[in-house]
Formats: structure tokens, C-alpha cells, sequence
């Protein structure tokens, strides 16, 4: 699949890498909340004509 945008000069493929973090790293994000958060992200994208390739919810490494 060929997602690259173009100009008349020039072409380009956007890609973001997005780490989001609760204030004060609060353990809150897990059970039927992180379940609903993935449903309200792919909802966002797809109102911006985008989509999420991929997606994970992970402990705090520290």
C-alpha cells in the first residue's frame, strides 16, 4: 500500500511515533479504560483521515 503524498517537486510519506504519558505516571490507563481509550484513538484518526498501525499500552519501564 502506497500512502505517499505528492507535489509538483517533491513527495513524502508522514509517519508518528506518539508516547503518551498520564500526569505523575499514575497507573490508570489499564482494565476497561485502556480498552476504551484504544476505541477513542482510532476514532480521532479516523476523523483526521488517518490510522493507527500500531498501538500498545505498557508498564513503566523506570
Amino acid at each position: 500500500m502506497n500512502n505517499t503524498q505528492c507535489l509538483s517537486h517533491s513527495k513524502w510519506e508522514c509517519k508518528y511515533h506518539v508516547v503518551w504519558i498520564p500526569k505523575c505516571r499514575k497507573k490508570t490507563l489499564y482494565g476497561q479504560l485502556r480498552k476504551h481509550l484504544g476505541e477513542v484513538l482510532h476514532d480521532l484518526a479516523r476523523q483526521k483521515e488517518s490510522k493507527v498501525l500500531e498501538g500498545h499500552l505498557q508498564p513503566d519501564h523506570i
